[in-house]
C-alpha cells in the first residue's frame, strides 16, 4: 500500500458506511468530529437517539475482523470526544446516546456488520 493510500481507503469505508446507515433509516450530524482526545467517524440520529459511529475497515478479515480492534483504549477515546461533542452542542443533551460499531472488510468475504450498542462508557473504565 503506497503513502497516503490508507486515508482514501479510511475515507472510502466512512462513506461506504454512512450510505448503509441512511439506507437503515439513520440520518447525518456529523463526520470526522474531532476534538482535542480524538476522534469520532460518523454522528448520526437513529430516531430520537444519538449514535457515535467508529468505522472499521480491513482490506482482509484474514487475521482478525476490524470490530475487535475497537479495544477499551479506543472506546475510552471516542466516550470522551463524544461528551466533548455534547457539551458544545447543547441541542443534543437531552437525546439518548448509544456508541455503534461499523465494520467493513475489502474482501467481500464479511461484507458490512453494523454492531449497535457496542460499547457503553460504564463498559470502559473512564
Amino acid at each position: 500500500m503506497g503513502p497516503g493510500r490508507t486515508g482514501t481507503l479510511g475515507e472510502r469505508a466512512e462513506r461506504a458506511a454512512q450510505e448503509f446507515l441512511v439506507r437503515k433509516g439513520l440520518t447525518p450530524v456529523d463526520c470526522n468530529y474531532r476534538s482535542r482526545g480524538g476522534e469520532i467517524d460518523l454522528i448520526m440520529l437513529h430516531g430520537s437517539c444519538l449514535v457515535f459511529i467508529e468505522v472499521r475497515f480491513r482490506t482482509c478479515a484474514g487475521f482478525s475482523s476490524p470490530e475487535v480492534t475497537v479495544d477499551s483504549h479506543k472506546q475510552r477515546k471516542i466516550i470522551r470526544t463524544a461528551a466533548v461533542f455534547l457539551a458544545r452542542k447543547q441541542q443534543y443533551a437531552m437525546h439518548t446516546v448509544r456508541f455503534d460499531v461499523v465494520a467493513m472488510t475489502g474482501d467481500g468475504s464479511a461484507g458490512v456488520r453494523w454492531i449497535q450498542d457496542a460499547f457503553r462508557p460504564q463498559d470502559s473504565r473512564l
